[in-house]
């Protein structure tokens, strides 16, 4: 029933159609159960999780917050719940298997950011040349500036869901990739 998600816009959504937002429920459940399934989470955890990721999409497009999407629902609905139960795994104090790579991610599903499309004449010009820039820089600054920015993890957080050997070179790493992306910044804004 992926077609009929596929033929599914966020305008449908937005008004609100109980009858598609519970077809899209029970069309992605069990797919997200059993790829949950190999982050050892119990099944009781792993309904919870699917159901707070669905919340979290309902207010996203009940909110405005997606103007529309450049994946299908499903990898954006699998995207949100996968960092859901990274953190619930980093609360419970679980590791994820140290051979897992987080570029995975980005290869299999798009990250949550990348599901939807910003609108670039709602963003300041600091934004747009933060959003161009940011691209630019290598996959491994992307994700770490994005697990500590955006996704608020700490420093012990990224040395458990990634390569990094010590809170020393995440942070040096963090900050070689900071610098890197204001010297581009700047160098664009002062052309």
């Amino acid at each position: 029933m992926e077609s009929v998600q596929e033929n599914i816009t966020i305008e449908d959504l937005k008004q609100g159609s109980d009858r598609l937002f519970k077809e899209i429920y029970e069309d992605n459940r069990e797919k997200f159960l059993n790829f949950a399934r190999k982050y050892n989470l119990s099944q009781d955890d792993t309904i919870d999780v699917y159901q707070d990721a669905y919340i979290i999409f309902y207010n996203n497009v009940m909110e405005g917050k997606i103007e529309g999407f450049t994946s299908s629902i499903s990898t954006y609905l699998f995207s949100i719940g996968k960092y859901l139960i990274f953190d619930k795994m980093r609360k419970n104090n679980k590791t994820i298997n140290p051979d897992f790579d987080l570029s995975l991610i980005r290869e299999r599903d798009a990250l949550v950011d990348a599901s939807f499309d910003l609108d670039l004449d709602d963003l300041t010009t600091e934004q747009v040349l933060l959003k161009k820039h940011f691209s630019t820089l290598g996959k491994k600054c992307q994700e770490l500036l994005t697990l500590f920015y955006y996704r608020g993890y700490t420093i012990k957080d990224i040395i458990e869901t990634s390569e990094y050997t010590s809170e020393n070179v995440v942070k040096s790493a963090k900050s070689r990739c900071m610098k890197t992306l204001k010297e581009r910044i700047n160098s664009n804004s002062n052309e």
